[in-house]
This record gives C-alpha cells, sequence and structure tokens, in this order.
C-alpha cells in the first residue's frame, strides 16, 4: 500500500517513522507542513491522487490545550476541518483513513474506564475540535479508524515526562496535580498497535487506546523521578484548584481497551514498563 503519515514530525509521527522500516511491505510518504498544507483541500487532493495513496494515518493536530481556548480558530482548522479534507480525498480513491483523537472528548466525570460507546461530552475547545473532527472524518471516508489516546509522551518532541525530567534536575521541589487520574501512553506503544491495525486490515469504528494501569499525574511525576535516577526534587500533591489553567481537564479520563485488544489481537503494555523503555532511549 502507498500510506500518507501526516503530522510526521510529531510525537507520534516520528515514532511511526521509526517503525516504518520494520514494516517495508508499504511505501510510506512522512509529510509535515513544508510538504503537504493539510488546511489546503485542493493540495490534499492533488498528493492523493498523485502519489495513488491507499491509506491516511492522520497525527497532525492542534494540541496545545490551554492555549486553544483562545486560538478557536486555527484549533478548528487543524483539528475539525482538515481531517475532513484528509476524509474527503481518500474515500475518493475508496481507501482508508486512521483519524487519532483524544481522551478530552469526555469531561471526565465518569468513575470506571470510558468505553467507545459512552456518549462524548468535551469541556474544552481542545476536545470540542477533536470530536467534531471525529465526525467529520467518519462523514466523509467509510473506512474510517477513529483512535482516542492520552497522556502521549515519546523521547521526541515536547511532553511531560521530558519536562518533568529537566524540572527534577533543575529544581528542589515541584507541585504536581494528584486529584486528576488517567493512563500515560508510549507514543511508540501507540505506533506498535496502528501498524497491526494497518496489517491486519482496517476494521472501521471508534477504538481507545493507552497503556494499561491507572495514575495519577502527581504519581506519575514520582514514577519518572524514580526511574530516572532523580533524588534531589521533592514532589508535592496539588489539588486541580491549586494550580488552575485555562482549559478544564478531565479528573478521570482513563480508557477502556478491550476493544482493540480483541479486534487487532494487540497486547498492550503497562505503563511503567513503557515509561522505563522511553527513559532508557532518553538516556541514551
Amino acid at each position: 500500500m502507498n500510506i500518507l503519515i501526516t503530522g510526521c514530525n510529531g510525537q507520534l509521527g516520528n515514532e511511526m517513522q521509526l517503525l516504518e522500516k520494520e514494516n517495508p511491505q508499504h511505501t510510506y510518504f512522512n509529510t509535515d507542513v513544508a510538504e503537504l498544507d493539510i488546511t489546503d483541500q485542493k493540495a490534499i487532493e492533488t498528493f492523493v491522487a498523485t502519489n495513488e495513496i491507499d491509506g491516511i494515518v492522520n497525527c497532525a493536530a492542534y494540541t496545545a490545550v490551554d492555549k486553544a481556548e483562545d486560538n478557536k480558530e486555527l484549533c478548528t482548522t487543524l483539528n475539525t476541518v482538515a481531517p475532513a479534507y484528509l476524509a474527503a480525498a481518500i474515500e475518493k480513491r475508496g481507501g482508508w483513513i486512521i483519524q487519532i483523537s483524544t481522551d478530552y472528548v469526555f469531561n471526565g466525570t465518569k468513575h470506571t474506564p470510558y468505553v467507545e460507546t459512552d456518549t462524548p461530552c468535551p469541556d474544552s475547545v481542545y476536545g470540542s475540535t477533536k470530536l467534531a473532527g471525529e465526525l467529520g472524518v467518519q462523514k466523509f471516508c467509510q473506512k474510517t479508524m477513529i483512535i482516542r489516546t492520552a497522556w502521549l509522551y515519546s523521547t521526541f518532541g515536547n511532553n511531560f515526562v521530558k519536562t518533568m525530567i529537566r524540572l527534577g534536575k533543575e529544581k528542589p521541589e515541584l507541585g504536581v496535580i494528584f486529584d486528576q487520574v488517567g493512563t500515560p501512553t508510549y507514543a511508540r506503544d501507540l505506533a506498535v498497535a496502528i501498524f497491526a491495525a494497518i496489517n491486519k486490515g482496517i476494521v472501521p469504528g471508534i477504538y481507545h487506546y493507552s497503556n494499561e494501569g491507572i495514575i495519577s499525574w502527581y504519581d506519575f511525576t514520582k514514577a519518572i523521578h524514580r526511574i530516572a535516577g532523580i533524588t534531589t526534587c521533592h514532589v508535592r500533591p496539588l489539588h486541580t484548584e491549586e494550580y488552575p489553567t485555562p482549559a478544564n481537564r478531565p479528573h478521570y479520563s482513563v480508557l477502556d481497551k478491550t476493544k482493540i485488544k480483541q479486534t487487532y489481537g494487540i497486547e498492550v503494555p503497562y505503563w511503567e514498563e513503557s515509561l522505563a523503555e522511553c527513559i532508557v532511549k532518553l538516556k541514551n
């Protein structure tokens, strides 16, 4: 297959590129804004037709959750409009699209893991634009697979793990929120799951993917410091209201992975094992 990867310079896009070497049966077109502007419908149609694209993995998104509150127009363009353009273009070729979405389509008031059939109820501009993106992609392409993920980190780009390691080395004390719980996702594990779906054959629908387990941001930070060997920084637990942010965040955003595991035969790693793997790579 000829596969278009958008957002190739992001965390997931970079991990996808590394795994392409292990899946040489396909031809990949790795693009970011310099190679393909996904807000330009004509450019997308031309690219998809000219390169005879069979499938798209859309890793591109506006992910600055707090900035999104003041940049609704740009956030909507990247998270809602652009995915619909991609879906419409690949539908003309009878192809498939994998759209990466988020736990932020839920407001986090549940107390049991979110399943794919739960009614979305976003509580932020970011979450609302990502939900609208899901609906648009499904509307314009029959073979649509949506993967909602959460708390993404990797060795690439800016993310929570790298920030906590840096701050842990720089500061004697840190305050981190303890009353928001979810599950971290190592972007490499998500990329492995995406390739499993591609190689088995896309089964359209909505899926949830994060690593296994449940943890708070506070406990996640403690684990990051322990594994990274940081002993000089005291981490204090904070209530959400002690650390106000422009965007509301879900207090509980654990995702149930049963559907993706059963459909594609995927084994999902435990969050701490994947975190340790990532930190070893960061050290190297």
